[in-house]
C-alpha cells in the first residue's frame, strides 16, 4: 500500500500538490478501515473532507470529522488501535495519540519518515499527521444517507446529506472565533454549485444554540442576511492565505472573491 502511495505522489509536481495527495490517500485508507470496523453503523462523515470525497470540492482538507448518529457509542481507543495496526501492516511508521475523555473524541495519526520517502521534505525526521474527531454529542436535526465512492479504492460510509453538510459549514462560519479561510471558500462553492440550496435549519439552529450563539437565530427568509452580515467585514487577505495551499487550482480565488460570494448570497 505504501509503495502505491509513493508512486502516486511521485507523479505530482510541487510541494502542495504532493502533500495534498498524500494526505488524501491516507484519509481514504483510514475511511476504509473505519468502514471495515463497522463505524458507519453509528457515525456519519461530515466536514470539508466529506465534501471533497462526495462532491469533488476543489480544495483538499486536513481533518476527518464525524458525528455519532445512533448508539451504541464507538470504542474510540480500540478503533484507534485498529487503525494504527492496519497502517503499520501496510508499511507505515506510525504512532497514534488520542483523547477519548471529552465530548469530542480526537486523535492524531502521526507518520514518521513518510514526507522524506515521498520526496516532499529533505528531512527524514519531519513528521506528518492526520486528525480524526468524532462528536459524541452532536446537535440534533441532521439527516444522513449511505454513500459509495471510488477514490483510490471503493469506500462506503454514512454521511450527512448536502443540506445538513451546508448547515454544518454555516455553523462553523458563524460561530468560529477566528477567520478560517476555508469556511468562506466553501461557502462560495456551495452557493455556486447548488443555486437553490438552503441549509438544514433545524440542524443549524440546534448547533448555534449548543455553542451559545448570542444573536437572533436564522430562519428560512433570513439566513442569507445573517451570513451576509457575518462576512461583510472579513479580511479576504486572511481568507486567501488560509485556503490557497489547499486548492487544486489557486486561480479559483479570482472567482470566489469577497464581492462574488456576497453577490451569490444576495441571489435567491
Amino acid at each position: 500500500m505504501k509503495d502505491h502511495l509513493l508512486e502516486l505522489v511521485s507523479k505530482k509536481e510541487g510541494y502542495n500538490a504532493k502533500l495534498n495527495l498524500m494526505r488524501e490517500y491516507l484519509q481514504a485508507y483510514v475511511l476504509r478501515v473505519m468502514h471495515d470496523e463497522g463505524v458507519f453503523r453509528f457515525a456519519a462523515f461530515l466536514g470539508g473532507t466529506a465534501l471533497r470525497f462526495l462532491y469533488d470540492l476543489p480544495r483538499f482538507s486536513e481533518d476527518l470529522d464525524f458525528s455519532l448518529v445512533s448508539k451504541p457509542s464507538i470504542d474510540f481507543s480500540s478503533l484507534m488501535k485498529k487503525i494504527t495496526a492496519e497502517l503499520k501492516a501496510a508499511g507505515y511508521d506510525v504512532v497514534t495519540t488520542h483523547n477519548d475523555k471529552k465530548v469530542v473524541n480526537s486523535a492524531f495519526i502521526k507518520f514518521s519518515g513518510l514526507m522524506h520517502e515521498a520526496g516532499i521534505s529533505p528531512l527524514a525526521s519531519q513528521k506528518f499527521s492526520i486528525k480524526i474527531e468524532i462528536d459524541s454529542n452532536p446537535p440534533q436535526g441532521a439527516e444522513a444517507e449511505v454513500k459509495v465512492v471510488n477514490k483510490y479504492f471503493p469506500i462506503s460510509f454514512l454521511s450527512y446529506e448536502v443540506s445538513s453538510l451546508f448547515a454544518g459549514k454555516l455553523h462553523a462560519l458563524l460561530s468560529r472565533k477566528y477567520t478560517k479561510g476555508r469556511d468562506y471558500f466553501d461557502l462560495g462553492w456551495y452557493l455556486a454549485t447548488w443555486k437553490d440550496l438552503s441549509p438544514n435549519l433545524a440542524l443549524l439552529v440546534s448547533a448555534l444554540r449548543q455553542t451559545k450563539w448570542p444573536k437572533t437565530m436564522p430562519a428560512e427568509d433570513t439566513w442569507r442576511d445573517v451570513v451576509y452580515e457575518a462576512i461583510s467585514d472579513v479580511d479576504w487577505n486572511t481568507v486567501r492565505r488560509d485556503v490557497e495551499n489547499f486548492l487544486e487550482n489557486p486561480r479559483d480565488l479570482t472567482i470566489f472573491t469577497k464581492e462574488n460570494v456576497l453577490g451569490l448570497l444576495r441571489k435567491s
